[in-house]
């Protein structure tokens, strides 16, 4: 796969390219904002979509069959570990499980235990379903990603606080969650009663020696009551717009559960055609997953060094452990504002900034992009700050 070629996105429909203006207030903006990439898909995508478009009928789609449920065991059993077939259930998205699983165990009112800075969609279905935002804030790169175990329990503790949601890895800090860390923190939620959501989208993308480590395994599943993973292909394989995600739910009654609020309460039964097949076709190809992680690093890597060579902008970098979002810390005197307002109208490059997911004092700059269009950015960016 040739990650190098750059693409041209406008005319798309794109939200990222096409609708800069909406989230920046500028058409101008060179993006690098919205979580997809700026890389085609796998030519096995590709060719899968092709010969199902070839078939000119387009009915009814179900996903509840092998082909769908063998793609995701076998990418897991890559990461060593073991899923079950019977865990698995089709979501139209992460975060419609994500908030279906909100509704399905707790109630108004009831807490929801976040680590912040956090992806910011999880904040509008947390108060839109009118339960409380409790948050535990996590340290970053700059801070060797320490955790403060003592106030996360505290919060575990407090009877109302009825659901943990975790981003593993996290977004937007790059945290990769160590397997002690996720035995620890699944032991604390069974302790105390709170259900545990994990969102592993982002799971794919993971440097150097760190490892994904899934909540659901041959440990943690001794109380399957407890958990449930949200994810999907998509992140990585650059497929949102296809629509689909899956789901890992251990327990029975869970599962049958989620099955009645998608099929009967919200009438999903049927699945996007595109999205199944784009999904099976992706799992079955790893090298072009070895292959992105590698060029992202790099990307990394670029960013690294230019934030080191050029301090006096004031921003400061370190490579995270997982994701392709870099969490930029700023150390200069400007305000968030008008670091914002030079970046857009000065440098005419949309980054996102840091309070948009409750922190303060950074930048997140999506780095899944072509290196011409980083280095481009980063001409933007001192031209911006200088």
């Amino acid at each position: 796969m040739n990650f190098d070629k750059q693409i041209n996105r406008y005319g798309t429909y794109s939200t990222q390219w096409d609708y800069t203006k909406d989230r920046f207030g500028s058409s101008e903006v060179l993006p690098f904002s919205i979580s997809d990439t700026d890389f085609p898909v796998p030519d096995s995508v590709i060719e899968a979509l092709q010969k199902r478009i070839f078939h000119p009928i387009f009915g009814y789609t179900r996903w509840n069959h092998e082909d769908f449920k063998q793609s995701i065991i076998k990418w897991y059993k890559n990461k060593n570990c073991i899923v079950q077939s019977e865990y698995i259930s089709y979501s139209p998205s992460v975060m419609f499980s994500v908030a279906a699983f909100i509704k399905m165990k707790s109630d108004e009112g009831d807490g929801v235990v976040i680590f912040t800075p956090m992806y910011d969609a999880f904040f509008g279905i947390i108060e839109s379903n009118n339960r409380k935002m409790v948050k535990v804030p996590i340290s970053n790169a700059y801070n060797n990603y320490e955790m403060n175990w003592t106030l996360l329990e505290e919060k575990l503790s407090e009877v109302n606080n009825k659901i943990m949601i975790l981003t593993n890895p996290h977004n937007p800090t790059g945290k990769v969650f160590t397997k002690e860390e996720i035995e620890k923190i699944v032991k604390l939620c069974e302790q105390y009663d709170v259900f545990l959501i994990s969102d592993d989208i982002h799971m794919d993308i993971i440097y150097d020696e760190n490892k994904y480590y899934p909540v659901i395994n041959e440990l943690t599943t001794k109380n399957k009551t407890k958990m449930v993973i949200c994810t999907s292909a998509s992140k990585t394989f650059n497929t949102p717009g296809l629509i689909g995600s899956y789901l890992l739910i251990p327990d029975e009654n869970n599962f049958d559960k989620f099955q009645k609020v998608l099929k009967q309460q919200n009438g999903l039964s049927s699945a996007s055609i595109f999205g199944i097949i784009s999904q099976m076709a992706a799992y079955n190809d790893k090298e072009y997953v070895t292959e992105l992680v590698k060029y992202i690093d790099k990307n990394m890597k670029l960013l690294e060094k230019f934030c080191y060579e050029n301090a006096e902008l004031g921003l400061k970098f370190k490579k995270p452990q997982g994701t392709y979002l870099a969490w930029i810390k700023v150390t200069s005197d400007k305000s968030e504002a008008e670091i914002e307002k030079l970046l857009i109208n000065k440098g005419k490059i949309g980054i996102m900034a840091g309070s948009v997911y409750d922190g303060k004092g950074y930048l997140r700059m999506n780095l899944a992009c072509p290196r011409k269009k980083l280095e481009e950015g980063l001409v933007r960016i001192k031209q911006a700050l200088s």
